[in-house]
This record gives C-alpha cells, sequence and structure tokens, in this order.
C-alpha cells in the first residue's frame, strides 16, 4: 500500500512500473533547498497559465482558476503553512501538485506547453535579477561607509604602502576613496552581468520548443525579461549566466578580504592605525587583554568559500553535452551559498567601516620616518635639470647614508643636504614634507587636497546617480 502510494505521488510516474527507492529519493530530491525559488516558481507560473489562456490553448476559466490558486498557495508558503514534501522532488512538483489538489484537474493544464528544463531556468533567472537588486543596495551601503570615512577625516595624511613597506605620504581620504573605486566596478559588473542574466526561457520547453501557438513576448514581458531566448537547446542547458554571477560574487569577495587583511594589519599593536568598533570584535578566552579582529578575519576566510563554489559550478558545466542533464542540479546550492556569504560579508564590513576610528596621532607620526618624500627629493632634482635615473642615485645614496646614522631625509640640516648635491638649494624644505608632497600631487587621480576633494564630491554623485535597473 505504501509503495503504491509512493507511485502515485510522482506526477511523472506513469512509465513506471516500481516505485522510487527511499535512498534515490533522498539522493535526488532538491525541494530541501530549491523551495527558496517558490516567489520565482509561482511568478512564471502565473504567466505562463496567464498565455496559455490568452492564446486559448487552454480554457480562460481555467487559466483564471490556476492563478487565484497560486495566490493562495504562495499565501500559504508566506505564512508558513505549506507543507513541502520530498517525495515530489523539488519546488516545481510541490508547488503543481498542491495545486492540482486545491482547483482540480485544471491544475494539470498549468504545465501545458513548457517543461521542468525551462522552468527552473526561468526561475533561476529572475531569482538572480531579484538577488542583484538586493546585493546592489548592500554595495552601496559600503561605498557610502568609505564617503563617510574620506569626509570625516578629509586631511589626514597617511604612509602609502608598496611591497607592505612604507612608499609615500597619501591622503587617508584617498586610502578610503581606493575602496569606493573597489566596489564601484563590483556595481558596474553586476549592471554587465544583468544583460545575460536578462533573458526569457521560458517557452523553450524540454529542450525543442513547443508546438503549441505560445506567445513568448507575453510572458517575457510579463516577467519583466527584456529579450527571449534564441535557441531552445541553448536556453534550457545554459548556465552561464550562473558562472557570471558566481564571478561577480567572487571579486566582490576578494574585494571585502584585501580590505579585511588591511584592517586586521592596521589593527595590531605594530601599526595600531585603526580602532575597530568592540561591537565586530571579539576576546580570547585566555588573555583577557585581547580584542580580536575576527569579522574581518572571518571574511578573509569565507572567501575561499566563495571562490570554491564558482569553480564547483564550472567543473560541473565541462562535460555536459546538450541539452540538459540532471547534473545542472548542482547549480543551485553552490550560487545559494555564495550569495548568502557575500551578502552577510558585506552588511558585517559596512558596519566594520563605518564605525571604525583612525588613530591619526600614530598615523601622522608614522609618516615621520620610512624616508616618504625620498622620491619628492629625486623628482626636485630633476626639475632643477638633473636627469632622473642620476637624481634616482643621488637620493638612494643619502637614503643609505641616513639609514647608517639613524636619521631621516627631513631630519638633515641645509649644510647635510646641500653635500648631497650641488643643486640642493632653500626650497627642498617644502618638498622633504609629508604636506608638501602631498600637495603638490594634484594630478587627476593623485592625492592632493583639491583633487581628492573633488574626487569625493564625483563619488557623491555617482552614488546619487547609478542605477543597476533603470
Amino acid at each position: 500500500m505504501e509503495k503504491k502510494q509512493q507511485k502515485k505521488e510522482k506526477l511523472w510516474g506513469g512509465r513506471f512500473s516500481q516505485s522510487t527507492e527511499r535512498l534515490v529519493e533522498d539522493f535526488t530530491e532538491s525541494v530541501s533547498y530549491d523551495r527558496r525559488l517558490y516567489r520565482q516558481d509561482i511568478r512564471g507560473s502565473i504567466a505562463h497559465a496567464r498565455m496559455l489562456g490568452e492564446r486559448g490553448i487552454i480554457p480562460q476559466k481555467d487559466a483564471q482558476r490556476i492563478i487565484e490558486g497560486l495566490e493562495k498557495i504562495l499565501e500559504e508558503i508566506e505564512e508558513g503553512r505549506f507543507e513541502w514534501k520530498k517525495e515530489l522532488e523539488d519546488v516545481h512538483m510541490n508547488i503543481e501538485k498542491a495545486l492540482t489538489d486545491m482547483i482540480g484537474p485544471a491544475g494539470g493544464r498549468l504545465h501545458t506547453a513548457r517543461s521542468r528544463n525551462d522552468q527552473v531556468a526561468t526561475d533561476f533567472r529572475l531569482f538572480i535579477k531579484d538577488e542583484i537588486k538586493e546585493l546592489d543596495e548592500l554595495l552601496k551601503g559600503i561605498q557610502s561607509a568609505f564617503i563617510h570615512q574620506a569626509e570625516k577625516y578629509m586631511g589626514l595624511i597617511m604612509p602609502g604602502f608598496t611591497h607592505l613597506q612604507k612608499a609615500q605620504p597619501v591622503l587617508y581620504s584617498h586610502h578610503m576613496l581606493a575602496y569606493f573605486e573597489m566596489f564601484k566596478r563590483d556595481r558596474q559588473r553586476l549592471s554587465d552581468c544583468v544583460r545575460r542574466v536578462d533573458v526569457c526561457p521560458l517557452g523553450s520547453a524540454a529542450l525543442a520548443g513547443t508546438s503549441y501557438p505560445i506567445d513568448r513576448q507575453m510572458t517575457a514581458r510579463e516577467l519583466g525579461f527584456s529579450q527571449v531566448s534564441p535557441n531552445s537547446m541553448d536556453a534550457v542547458s545554459d548556465r552561464d549566466f550562473a558562472l557570471e554571477f558566481l564571478f561577480c560574487l567572487s571579486v566582490i569577495m576578494m574585494h571585502l578580504s584585501r580590505l579585511s587583511e588591511e584592517l586586521i594589519i592596521w589593527m595590531s599593536s605594530e601599526f595600531s592605525f585603526v580602532e575597530l568598533p568592540d561591537a565586530y570584535c571579539t576576546g580570547s578566552s585566555i588573555m583577557p587583554q585581547k580584542k580580536n579582529p575576527d569579522v574581518p578575519e572571518l571574511v578573509r576566510g569565507k572567501t575561499g568559500r566563495v571562490y570554491g563554489s564558482l569553480f564547483a559550478l564550472f567543473t560541473t558545466l565541462k562535460g555536459l553535452p546538450l541539452t540538459y542533464n540532471r547534473d545542472l542540479q548542482e547549480d543551485k546550492e553552490q550560487l545559494f551559498d555564495a550569495l548568502d556569504t557575500v551578502k552577510s560579508s558585506l552588511a558585517v564590513m559596512t558596519g566594520v567601516v563605518e564605525k571604525m576610528i583612525p588613530r591619526a596621532q600614530n598615523i601622522t607620526r608614522d609618516t615621520e620616518t620610512g624616508f616618504l618624500t625620498a622620491t619628492d627629493l629625486a623628482d626636485y632634482l630633476v626639475k632643477k635639470g638633473l636627469p632622473f635615473r642620476q637624481a634616482h642615485e643621488v637620493v638612494g645614496k643619502a637614503v643609505a647614508r641616513c639609514i647608517e646614522h639613524g636619521a631621516e631625509l627631513h631630519e638633515l640640516d641645509m649644510d647635510e643636504l646641500r653635500k648631497l648635491h650641488e643643486l640642493i638649494d632653500e626650497d627642498v624644505l617644502e618638498v622633504l614634507s609629508v604636506e608638501g608632497s602631498v600637495r603638490s600631487r594634484n594630478c587627476t587621480g593623485g592625492t592632493g587636497h583639491e583633487v581628492v576633494k573633488e574626487a569625493l564630491s564625483e563619488a557623491k554623485s555617482w552614488l546619487k546617480k547609478f542605477r543597476i535597473f533603470q
């Protein structure tokens, strides 16, 4: 009796004489995670039913009953009253079976002129479009946090680094706006990704299209797609859009990881450049003095998890012949996990950036060491007529002499400076100050005060104007 009931539950069971093994059901089901697509699945089914009715493929009254039934099912799911059944395999079959139970044989007409192959591809694209909107808001939030830091601490000068070695003085605001630019590219990348996601595969059916007189443009318009897929075989087997989205997620995590690494370094006692908010740090179970940057560390660690999802899907797709194969069921868990990881990481790191406080006194003191204006001295000599390579050598030897005597370039008096080269005069003192160095770099994209203020203004303007969905 139990076996007959199990077989009866399968909406595709007509061809089969045996019930599915429980082990196989457990292994092949996807409803435990793809039920996350229920909103998109119901939206797609409503659009499909409306089109079937409009085209006279099914009776209008049946189409209306289907739409009303689906709206009730959506309400049940939203209120937590819907019973998901593993034996029905996936989100699509669960909803369709519930619809048929609710409205009778008319519910069986819903699947006319479509397959689960084009249905899931449509749901997945709708889901990614919806999630890109949420993701964009989170990216906008962290950009706003960097603008806040840049605006609040304008004028603070810090050491800039290459190879994690002190290099040249820069404005702290300039450093903050560098991260603004990273996340700006992430939003632009998502905007470009939308162009490939925004294609409606509904109507491709299993792989060859359908013989019914459907109106694909109608369903595409109703679902908010800008175009329909031109090839039914490609439409049901394509997951490039998911790969591209995972790539976008991976780049976002890479940027968050770079930020995390920098904050971890800056928070260390060796640097002591920033104070991270207590609410975003933890302590040690044994060392009472510790304040650990656990949030940035976890974000840095979770980056590999998102990369793994990207390469897992690459690997799943690499050997698939046309068209649909069940392997494609493996696309969603990876993307869901990566998406959730990125969204939570963006949210928590936005809080860190908004509330962190630069230790201005320590940062300023750190600009006094490391020969940060050595390049400025070389440029000074070049402007006096010395070829750059000769100027580079003169300053390099001067730095070596300073290291030997435990001094900095700006600590040398005029007599010592004149000994470096005959072209050096009193006006060199302005060049050797970190303030003078920063002031001099007013080229576009540089760290000079005026251009950084202008860059901040442009960043605020861009933040107000940019939209992924027009």
